[in-house]
């Protein structure tokens, strides 16, 4: 069987873009090649003296991981090179990093925003992380970048995708035609498709939430987590109780299985605790193109207007029959 690399794939889908020039096409490309880069020194954190805190404090509050830091630097440096991103917005950075002024990058057309290393705290106990990119296309080509250019509705997204470095290294991406997966082959050093139109189940038996924040719940989470501990055969409950930690890895194999992940709102945090636009609404674009849903609980992620760079929320995503479910407790609450 043939074997069809991500840059083979890139160049053929470049036809449902009559906008573009190949500009995107090269875009992802360059994302693909910081991710191989990534890989690399994820999977030999534990051989190296890279783990760990860096010991600064990011803009979220949180201290900066060695990995982290890296991860950052190697994406703002590969889409700084690649010359086809304007702008990116980071977890790591306060006001996002504006590549414009640089010569490369001055006509370039899209703003990207981007989680570098998702769940690195896992990264000692080797658990799966992975990386959460966004892209936009540039609104005014003939001024500044402009703050209603960064904070897109999330519909208005042309490309999103993660990448796991886990037990193998996938890149799973969309640009509103479904959702295809690569996974990194060592040997070639390149991604390959591995999982083409990959589709998530209407129901599934896994769902995913920290229920060790049970007393914090608003009281249709509540709900729906006894729902979901509840005997009955008719719908195949219980249903099993999965949670890494991982954002990344988690929505994962919930899109590979089938099930629904829930990060709500809590007592400690009435916002929500996951950034709407380098977390949320990528997540969203996918799992939507895969056939499911993401919403607040209440609204649909991608509709959202997004007021703050790093702006939090609550999400419950995946199947969408499971994510219907959820939202009928909080209809009915």
């Amino acid at each position: 069987m043939a074997i069809k690399t991500l840059g083979q794939f890139i160049i053929e889908k470049q036809a449902d873009f009559p906008y573009a020039k190949g500009e995107l096409s090269r875009l992802l490309r360059d994302i693909g090649i910081a991710a191989k880069l990534v890989n690399r020194v994820v999977n030999k954190a534990g051989l190296a003296d890279i783990l760990g805190q860096q010991g600064d404090i990011n803009v979220q509050g949180e201290v900066q991981q060695k990995l982290d830091v890296y991860a950052d630097t190697q994406f703002i440096n590969a889409l700084k090179m690649g010359g086809e991103c304007c702008y990116v917005a980071s977890e790591e950075h306060e006001e996002g990093v504006d590549l414009s002024t640089n010569v490369t990058s001055r006509e370039a057309k899209y703003i990207v925003c981007i989680d570098p290393l998702d769940g690195s705290s896992n990264i000692d106990s080797n658990v799966s992380v992975g990386t959460i990119f966004s892209i936009y296309r540039r609104l005014y080509a003939d001024r500044p970048i402009q703050k209603e250019e960064i904070l897109q509705v999330g519909r208005k997204q042309v490309a999103a995708g993660y990448i796991i470095y886990g037990s193998s290294t996938m890149l799973v991406y969309t640009t509103g035609c479904g959702v295809n997966g690569f996974t990194l082959d060592p040997s070639i050093g390149e991604f390959c498709l591995s999982h083409p139109d990959m589709k998530i189940a209407a129901q599934g038996s896994i769902y995913s939430i920290n229920e060790g924040y049970y007393s914090k719940f608003p009281q249709p989470v509540k709900q729906y987590i006894k729902y979901c501990q509840e005997i009955d055969s008719a719908t195949n409950r219980p249903y099993t109780s999965r949670y890494i930690g991982s954002m990344v890895a988690d929505i994962h194999r919930n899109l590979i299985k089938g099930g629904v992940f829930i990060y709500p709102q809590t007592s400690n945090h009435p916002e929500g605790k996951l950034r709407l636009m380098y977390e949320c609404n990528p997540m969203a674009f996918i799992v939507e193109q895969a056939g499911g849903k993401a919403t607040t609980g209440k609204i649909a992620i991608l509709d959202i207007q997004p007021q703050l760079l790093h702006q939090r929320v609550p999400i419950v995503i995946g199947s969408s029959d499971m994510v219907e479910q959820v939202e009928s407790f909080y209809a009915n609450h």
